[in-house]
């Protein structure tokens, strides 16, 4: 079966919850992305995003599309090359897969732990974990998300799994754990190019990334110049 990363698995409220037409923000209003869902939204250079955990247990999954091309876009494993580590922290440069800085980290309210290793879940991901029809998953937010504002996906990247606490073990290994962050808790990012931001309310459910004993819930999210 051929593999088509614009063409969502199923639908859920991201293909209908686009901030505009285009994707173009207000300035300084505070859009909400509801839980298991996404929403993109466009950002000029010198743009400030900020993105907040209300609840404090939700991993925001993260992606940036160089605009209006958007087949450049904000990459894990390159930027792994320019930091020297696979942890970003507040005044580092984000780059893309062509190594452009697309992104400086500003600002980090939480602890500060993020993944940067791990894929979307997906379709498959959550019938491997013995799911038997549709899942809301972060692949499908994504690919919602950009085709809301009238763009077709080139690609899925690894996303930055902004909260997500995936402790990488001396031998390699990984563990699957709750977030560490605490209620209200915000990372801020500035646009160093125009870009299309997608961000996720995770929608995982199965494993503890999104806190124990807890559901998915909402994101915030504002664009300030």
């Amino acid at each position: 079966m051929s593999f088509d990363p614009a063409e969502s698995t199923g639908l859920n409220q991201t293909a209908e919850s686009a901030i505009s037409a285009d994707g173009t923000p207000d300035y300084d209003r505070t859009y909400t992305i509801a839980p298991r869902t996404g929403i993109a939204t466009l950002l000029q250079a010198g743009d400030t995003l900020t993105i907040t955990n209300p609840s404090g247990h939700q991993v925001c999954d993260f992606w940036t599309f160089r605009y209006p091309g958007i087949t450049e876009y904000l990459s894990m494993a390159h930027t792994h090359t320019a930091l020297d580590s696979i942890m970003p922290k507040p005044g580092d440069v984000l780059v893309t897969n062509n190594r452009t800085p697309i992104l400086r980290f500003l600002e980090d309210t939480s602890p500060g732990i993020h993944d940067t290793v791990m894929a979307a879940c997906d379709l498959p991901r959550y019938h491997q974990l013995g799911v038997s029809g549709y899942h809301d998953n972060c692949t499908d937010n994504l690919r919602m998300a950009v085709a809301a504002i009238g763009l077709s996906l080139p690609a899925i990247p690894a996303p930055f799994n902004v909260w997500m606490n995936i402790p990488v073990e001396k031998d390699g290994s990984i563990r699957w754990q709750p977030p560490v962050s605490e209620k209200g808790d915000f990372v801020r990012f500035e646009a160093l190019v125009d870009c299309v931001a997608v961000m996720s309310a995770c929608p995982q459910d199965l494993t503890p990334v999104n806190g124990l004993d807890t559901e998915p819930d909402k994101l915030t999210f504002q664009v300030t110049r």
